[in-house]
């Protein structure tokens, strides 16, 4: 078995130095973002005893996303990634221990979290689009499935201990240790990644709105990335009803606060318990070349269990679908990310990325804001189970549609054209990646265009060829010509860079979402 055919394991993505240090500053990141969050909404609400300012406070988090996430995700596309990453955890740490002073008014401590969450896109993006660079391209996907499933269990534990923390200790304490989260998360990638030159050159650059919308282009002008982008938002759209209805959930099993509470926390915790187990699943268990061929039947399973809830007895019945649900969602991601982020050319993926985020939390929020107004007039258990089968059908539209065998071959394709560098090989050391000897010339097939590399044995597709696919090519002028792009592996070895326009010659493989959500591996 090739290694990219055989399952990757933890111990692969964690013996590349640069990913453990990437890893482990997104712990101590999240961690303390979340907990922030919970002592924000306990310091606003002992303040004002308002229930509306608490959740005000929660919702401004969300807001930079909202009002213009994909223009900040752009600004790390101008600037080396690693370098986005320290500035920004070091500019959030500012005003969280602004917050965390004695006598901060409400309105201030609203100001104080908005401007923080500024840092929330960039930092974001940089570290989605900074993965591919440092996994070789069969370990991305399990990557950002061990970073997709820390940042749900990181999300549990942050919310439980800054809750915990703000009502036994003092939610300013919490805040502090979030400022101090942003400092050591800075240091860690400090010391732990080398630095890159930026994605985008100075010479290249145009105005910031132009160069977001070029992301846009790129996303929804790309068959491939369309077709991801929809099923993402569509996924969003249909599956986060259990988080933002599980209050008023329980209320429909119970009278007793306490049982309430339980049962709101069992619906609540569901979603990301089986999200966590879903994405080291596909990640640990299932070989790089077959992801593709899930995406069908758990784009489908995820709205199906949450449609099911409409019958069920009792809140543990509902967490139990709810968490299947999760499950369905933890494979579909990290799967889709993967395919994403290797589908896009170098220099797009941060911009790619805040599109998508932006989408998400889009679609979140218009899905909380309608389903709330039904449940106004029916019953929860109803609008849920009614609002997922709606799901149902526009995800088995959308699975239908999925061609799983385009996603490998697009990739490969796009990789060889446009990525500038692969990720380095497993080391321990500090430094730059060793040289990696090239690998035996393939025999040139005179079907194959000059300058690009047909799937050999260390490949993913290694079948006969079958057809075209075009190469996948970033809006706007030259963006991905010769000028000013750093050289790919190919070209390193002396071939010469795939031309402008060129098709590649590549085989459909096997079939496989992600989109680059929360999906922050």
């Amino acid at each position: 078995m090739t290694e990219p055919e055989r399952s990757v394991t933890f111990r692969d993505v964690f013996a590349v130095r640069e990913f453990r240090a990437l890893y482990f500053s997104l712990i101590v990141n999240w961690i303390g973002d979340y907990l922030a969050r919970a002592a924000i909404v306990v310091l606003v609400y002992q303040q004002s005893q308002s229930v509306l300012l608490s959740a005000a406070s929660f919702a401004v988090s969300y807001l930079p996303w909202i009002a213009g996430g994909p223009v900040l995700a752009a600004v790390a596309e101008r600037y080396p990634y690693r370098r986005v990453l320290i500035v920004c955890d070091l500019a959030r740490a500012v005003p969280i221990a602004l917050i965390a002073l004695p006598d901060v008014p409400v309105p201030v401590i609203l100001v104080l979290m908005f401007v923080a969450m500024l840092g929330a896109p960039p930092t974001q993006a940089a570290r989605s689009a900074l993965i591919p660079l440092l996994l070789p391209r069969h370990q991305v996907v399990t990557g950002l499935a061990v970073n997709s499933s820390t940042a749900q269990a990181a999300q549990v534990l942050g919310y439980l201990a800054g809750a915990t923390l703000a009502a036994g200790v003092g939610a300013r304490l919490g805040l502090a240790l979030d400022a101090l989260s942003f400092l050591a998360s800075a240091a860690i990638i400090a010391v732990g990644v080398r630095p890159r030159p930026a994605a985008s050159s100075r010479d290249r650059r145009r105005h910031l709105l132009r160069e977001t919308g070029e992301g846009y282009r790129l996303v929804f002008g790309t068959p491939l990335l369309r077709s991801i982008a929809l099923m993402v938002f569509a996924l969003t759209t249909f599956t986060i009803l259990p988080e933002g209805l599980a209050a008023g959930w329980a209320a429909v099993f119970h009278d007793d606060p306490r049982a309430r509470g339980f049962d709101q926390g069992l619906i609540m915790a569901a979603g990301p318990v089986g999200f966590v187990i879903g994405g080291l699943a596909v990640g640990r268990l299932v070989p790089h070349s077959r992801r593709n061929s899930l995406v069908r039947p758990f784009a489908m399973l995820a709205p199906l269990a949450l449609a099911l809830t409409m019958w069920a007895p009792n809140a543990a019945v509902v967490a139990l679908l709810v968490m299947i649900s999760g499950v369905a969602q933890g494979v579909l991601v990290p799967t889709l990310n993967g395919a994403f982020v290797l589908t896009l050319p170098h220099g797009y993926r941060a911009r790619a990325f805040g599109v998508m985020q932006g989408g998400m939390q889009l679609s979140q929020g218009l899905a909380l804001i309608v389903s709330g107004a039904l449940a106004q007039q029916s019953t929860i258990p109803l609008v849920v189970g009614w609002w997922s089968l709606g799901g149902l059908v526009l995800m088995t539209v959308l699975a239908i549609r999925w061609r799983s065998h385009t996603a490998n071959a697009t990739t490969v394709v796009a990789e060889t054209a446009a990525a500038p560098e692969t990720g380095a090989a497993p080391e321990t050391d500090a430094g730059p990646p060793a040289a990696v000897a090239p690998p035996p010339a393939p025999v040139h097939d005179p079907a194959t265009p000059a300058g690009t590399i047909p799937p050999g044995p260390g490949s993913p597709v290694s079948r006969p060829h079958h057809g075209y696919e075009r190469a996948v090519r970033p809006p706007g002028p030259d963006l991905t010509g010769n000028a000013g792009r750093p050289r790919g592996p190919a070209e390193m070895n002396g071939a010469k860079a795939l031309p402008r326009g060129t098709t590649a010659r590549s085989t459909p493989g096997p079939g496989r979402h992600s989109a680059a959500g929360r999906l922050d591996g």
